[in-house]
């Protein structure tokens, strides 16, 4: 493959790297932002990419397992097609606030701090969702949106200042910051890392949906969350607003439960791409439903002086052989966002996955996606912590 090159006027953190751990820790001063510089420094180059170089590619979970393997070293099902990792690598915190070793979906917590340490130090970025349990009905993060109870309902109540749940939930979120903070390097770098937290809020179907608290017990859980990690000195953290696609492309239904500017760095969404095999009409309404999402976004995003990204999206099994090239990539070539993250490729669900794998119908067509002139991989990135 002879994907063009397309530097980020960044240097790579592999130098960084060579550190043995005899020799002196690198530097990893504060910013004037309480958070570290290179934590910055990947904020500034988030913004800056997205007019320039293009957009990262990034896939869940996508070093821990894949389509027919699980737990491999150093495997990929995108580099097994095109050669190369993702620049972006994605994991979740799920059951890291019960003390499980392992999350949600069965991935240590253990292996995945040594993949993101490894992710960095090749590097590329990270970024951290968090499916936590229901903390005072002890479910999972979803509900169903035609049966919520009252008790589904004061969750959010209950773990804010004053409620039921609010010295239990302080303790999850201690957890929380006990492994951001444990993401450090044997030099003595802090990982950055983008946290995506209260994501697609404008539905219903998880604990702090749409229906299930207030505009202003939403933002308090939002506060709760930043000023427990900071009091907690956890440096290394950006915050990201992803909203589903609920809004239509409106600014004040999107923007309705913002957080503010004080804690959020990127604007993002989680957009989904549904239809049987071939279904041009489902695949035309994904673009302009997308299309009107991040037009609106980086406009506000402009405003606000915030990143851009799609922070989920994919179309699971991947039915439609150009899908690439023919319905996601003319969409975000015409606007600014950072990156692009599809969802996971389930080892133990053969038809649950949204990168293609040996073998996969789509794989042509994602070798051009990966050749295409704006689309980043690890291989362009080239690090993206150090002062552009």
């Amino acid at each position: 493959m002879n994907k063009k090159h397309i530097p980020l006027i960044l240097v790579s953190a592999l130098a960084l790297a060579s550190c043995g751990g005899n020799k002196p820790k690198a530097d990893d001063p504060l910013a004037d932002s309480g958070r570290t510089q290179r934590t910055e420094n990947l904020l500034a180059n988030m913004k800056a990419q997205a007019d320039s170089a293009g957009y990262m590619f990034g896939h869940h979970d996508d070093t821990v397992y894949g389509i027919g393997w699980v737990g491999d070293s150093a495997r990929s099902d995108v580099n097994s097609i095109c050669g190369d990792y993702p620049a972006l690598l994605s994991f979740d915190l799920g059951h890291l606030e019960l003390g499980d070793s392992v999350n949600l979906d069965g991935v240590p917590f253990e292996r995945m701090r040594q993949e993101i340490i490894g992710h960095f130090n090749r590097g590329g970025m990270i970024t951290l969702s968090w499916h936590l349990d229901n903390p005072l009905t002890g479910e999972s993060a979803w509900v169903k949106p035609d049966s919520l109870t009252d008790q589904q309902k004061q969750t959010v109540s209950s773990v804010l200042e004053g409620g039921a749940g609010h010295e239990k939930f302080l303790g999850w979120l201690d957890r929380v910051a006990d492994f951001l903070n444990s993401l450090e390097t044997p030099y003595g770098a802090k990982v950055p890392v983008l946290f995506r937290p209260w994501h697609e809020h404008t539905g219903s179907w998880f604990w702090w949906g749409q229906n299930l608290c207030t505009t202003e017990q939403y933002q308090a859980l939002w506060q709760l969350t930043y000023n427990r990690l900071r009091e907690k000195e956890v440096t290394n953290v950006l915050f990201a607003y992803s909203p589903g696609t609920e809004s239509g492309g409106d600014e004040a239904k999107y923007m309705e439960r913002y957080p503010g500017d004080d804690i959020i760095d990127l604007l993002g969404v989680d957009c989904y791409c549904s239809g049987e095999e071939n279904d041009t009409v489902a695949y035309a309404a994904y673009t302009a439903q997308l299309d009107r999402m991040l037009d609106m976004m980086c406009r506000v995003a402009k405003q606000h002086g915030k990143a851009v990204a799609l922070t989920e999206t994919g179309y699971e099994g991947l039915k439609y052989d150009t899908w690439w090239t023919q319905v996601l990539e003319p969409v975000l070539d015409k606007h600014p966002v950072s990156y692009v993250l599809v969802w996971r490729n389930a080892h133990d669900e053969p038809t649950h996955f949204f990168a293609p794998y040996p073998g996969q119908r789509t794989v042509s067509d994602f070798v051009k996606f990966y050749n295409a002139p704006r689309t980043l991989f690890l291989h362009d990135v080239n690090g993206l912590y150090l002062k552009k």
